[in-house]
């Protein structure tokens, strides 16, 4: 008879072989780019393809950084996505305190409303948006490639959970010290509640960096791309660098891999504080 010490030895190594093959599952691509990124078009060409180049090379990514504007692209990401993040926390911060500590009417419909737009596919309103912005001329333009993402039902619902545990009396000890509401809201609210924050933010940087479909939509112009639309114009169906696009790719989701690794513990500390205890 197998004894109980015995059984959950059993049980915690199958739990490790599990998450390591779950692991293994989501890093593979990533290790397989990455070795057929310094692999030469020679070689990517041959068949069998092997995994580890015989003689590893840096020319696709020289061609990536010489021939390509990738910089440019990952310039006009970055900028799109911290002005994007900079709406998100301070008009999704205003409106969670609204709910929180004002009564006004209609506030538990408008509520629903806002939590009805998080079910609501992206792709549903996107020629909505697309008319809009090109009616406000628009189009090749940084603001209409972050307009779209300077609010969002995630912003405010993580925003107000946290509000939701805030000490009722820290906001009577704050109004008894001539404390308004603007102030209270940036001095000690926002500031209380940075592990949400970080959270938001890091998690709002990743799906507005990774998105395609829009910029696709609202860019025509090499100098508008972002990094996303950029690479994906290598690909093409006369010239097969597959060297030099996979070198690309690698390049492009090395801000958003980074941002995710220095960044889970914050995602973790974020919903456990505010999304999900309230």
């Amino acid at each position: 008879m197998i004894s109980a010490k015995t059984k959950k030895t059993t049980i915690k190594i199958v739990s490790y072989i599990v998450k390591l093959a779950i692991g293994l599952a989501f890093i593979a691509p990533l290790i397989i780019g990455l070795m057929f990124s310094i692999h030469s078009e020679k070689e990517l060409s041959q068949l069998p393809l092997l995994l580890f180049p015989k003689v590893p090379t840096l020319e696709n990514y020289i061609k990536v950084f010489t021939g390509v504007p990738i910089l440019h692209y990952l310039k006009n990401s970055i900028i799109v996505c911290v002005v994007a993040i900079l709406g998100q926390v301070i008009f999704g911060s205003f409106a969670a305190y609204g709910f929180v500590f004002f009564e006004f009417p209609l506030k538990r419909f408008l509520w629903v409303v806002i939590l009805s737009t998080m079910m609501i596919p992206g792709e549903v309103v996107i020629i909505t948006n697309y008319v809009t912005i090109q009616n406000m001329g628009l189009v090749n333009s940084y603001a209409g490639l972050f307009l779209t993402s300077l609010i969002s039902g995630t912003s405010i619902f993580m925003m107000r959970q946290y509000y939701k545990q805030l000490p009722k009396d820290f906001k009577e000890a704050a109004t008894l010290d001539g404390c308004g509401d603007i102030g209270f809201l940036f001095k000690i609210a926002m500031p209380l509640s940075i592990p949400t924050i970080s959270a938001l933010a890091i998690y709002q940087f990743v799906r507005i960096y990774n998105a395609y479909f829009w910029p696709l939509l609202v860019t025509n112009k090499d100098i508008w791309r972002t990094v996303q639309v950029g690479v994906s114009y290598l690909v093409t169906g006369d010239v097969e660098e597959y060297g030099k696009v996979i070198a690309a790719a690698m390049v492009a989701m090395t801000p958003a891999v980074l941002a995710f690794i220095f960044g889970q513990d914050y995602i973790i500390k974020g919903m456990v504080s505010g999304g999900i205890k309230g």
